[in-house]
């Protein structure tokens, strides 16, 4: 599909989607099962505000920090203020509802100021890494049809980001000419609830990336989802350190200015390097982290190092939450934190960006380390979680779907607020993993197929009193490494363009220490 089409052209409609083959019996056992083990999770939460709204209201009443990098912090006022005046600089540029406006450059203050700025015009703002190559910014923005790349560097961008973005057809403007327009007038342009907020390229199978589309209503929903179940106020302050593609960005550079709260975002250098990155929690007083894994064992072995040296470094003592999502957390790492760190809690979170980022959190208790595999817990608020297995005796070519109780391995369905719109002009593939609802007549009546095994443990398997979802793996040949998702044949399908390779396999090893 022309990645210039309108929008409206390039979203599938619910009556779009496939109906999901299972049995009326079925469904209505499976539904049951959810409720019944607490797989639902309904709670009021007001998804109408838009977050620049939000921002203004604290300004107003109290201004405080809100956002905060290595060079400068905007307060709650400045950063409405540079929010108005890039929606104007937008505007000028051509951009109103249903615009897609790609947002490049390094990680700063300014990528904040510039999501607002894109909420207050209507538009859809998707991601341009300032790592990708040339030809990664060129693929995602000329299938997002973005016809504006808005940098915010201060100095010089990226080649390859300028290059991608000419060779997809953007015109370039410049965050920093913002200063001399005056602030954009009037309410943020949200007409409806499910208007699409952003777009995020994940991986694909045949070599090219997949825009998932979220919805304004999905986006608020897990944002409130994070304040609920991390209890975060305007004391805290959250670490701003996953890369612009990478969907926990967004919660990390808007949650916090729900409650009156800081963004503090922290630059790769910093980032990849866990001595400097515990200094830096330290230092500006960060009370919530998120990390995948693998870093979250490079901190603690520094923190060990320097307690057996006598302390004199970083300690981490401020911290409330180390939240540990992208990849599996083991239970050997999980008991070394709790042991090392018993004043910070740790969450185990999990989700597809297909459904606005986490649909399940588990806080992670002594209780739980004795499973071979940690849960990944219970559905955030307003998600619904379903476990299906195939049916081979049910009909529709042996391709029917049943429900799972606890103990059965089944495969995780996603239903509720959280389920975004599909693929950006991709309907065949939002066909593959996206159904109409069966379950119910919910808000946006989608459901959506992970492609992850899992199960229900009963209540007292690990550290909860409830039942809880494990993860098992996936059922097809998507993998993570180094909390970042993609699919083996993407891989494949990018060698196999090479004129001089005429077939390509590709695996995954994992080596013993690594």
């Amino acid at each position: 599909m022309d990645g210039r089409a309108p929008l409206s052209a390039r979203l599938p409609a619910r009556d779009d989607l496939p109906v999901l083959p299972i049995d009326p019996g079925q469904a209505r056992r499976a539904a049951e099962l959810a409720g019944r083990h607490g797989m639902t999770r309904d709670q009021a939460v007001d998804l109408a505000d838009p977050v620049i709204a939000r921002v203004e209201r604290v300004a107003a009443e109290r201004d405080r920090p809100a956002v905060a990098d290595a060079a400068r912090t905007l307060s709650y006022a400045g950063l409405a203020d540079e929010a108005r005046r890039l929606a104007t600089l937008l505007e000028r540029s051509g951009a109103g509802p249903g615009t897609v406006v790609g947002v490049g450059g390094e990680r700063n203050a300014a990528v904040v100021a510039a999501f607002l700025a894109i909420e207050l015009v209507g538009a859809l703002y998707v991601p341009a890494d300032a790592t990708w190559p040339s030809a990664r910014v060129r693929d995602v923005l000329a299938q997002a049809g973005a016809p504006i790349l808005l940098v915010v560097d201060e100095g010089d961008a990226a080649p390859a980001l300028l290059e991608g973005a000419a060779e997809a057809g953007c015109r370039i403007v410049r965050a920093r000419d913002a200063a001399g327009c005056d602030p954009w007038r009037g309410p943020a342009r949200l007409e409806t609830l499910d208007r699409p907020r952003y777009v995020l390229f994940t991986s694909g199978s045949t070599g090219r990336p997949k825009g998932a589309v979220v919805e304004h209503q999905g986006m608020i929903n897990h944002l409130f989802a994070k304040i609920v179940d991390l209890g975060l106020t305007g004391a805290d302050a959250v670490a701003q350190t996953a890369p612009l593609g990478f969907d926990i960005s967004v919660w990390q550079m808007l949650c916090p200015l729900l409650v009156g709260g800081r963004v503090e975002v922290v630059g790769d250098e910093v980032g990849h390097d866990p001595v400097a990155f515990a200094r830096t929690v330290d230092e500006r007083g960060i009370t919530v982290v998120e990390l995948v894994p693998t870093m979250v064992r490079h901190l603690l072995d520094d923190l060990r190092e320097n307690r057996a040296g006598g302390g004199g470094g970083a300690t981490l003592d401020g911290l409330r939450w180390m939240i540990a999502t992208g990849e599996e957390l083991p239970a050997e790492l999980a008991r070394r934190w709790l042991e090392a760190m018993p004043g910070a809690r740790l969450l185990n979170a999990y989700g597809p960006t297909e459904c606005s980022d986490d649909v399940t959190h588990h806080t992670v208790t002594a209780g739980d380390l004795d499973l071979l595999r940690l849960p990944i817990g219970t559905p955030i608020v307003n998600s619904r979680l379903y476990v299906l297995r195939r049916d081979d005796g049910g009909g529709a070519g042996g391709n029917a779907w049943a429900a799972c109780d606890i103990g059965e391995t089944g495969e995780l369905f996603v239903g509720g607020v959280c389920v975004g719109r599909g693929y950006l002009g991709d309907a065949e593939r939002t066909r593959d993993a996206f159904y109409q609802d069966p379950f119910e007549d919910g808000p946006t009546g989608r459901l959506y197929r992970t492609g992850d095994a899992v199960r229900l443990l009963p209540p007292g398997a690990g550290g909860d009193a409830r039942p809880v979802l494990q993860y098992l793996g996936r059922v097809d040949r998507q993998v993570k490494i180094s909390g970042v998702r993609m699919e083996l044949g993407e891989i494949e399908a990018v060698l196999q363009r090479h004129p001089s390779v005429g077939a390509a396999a590709v695996v995954v090893h994992e080596y013993p220490g690594r």
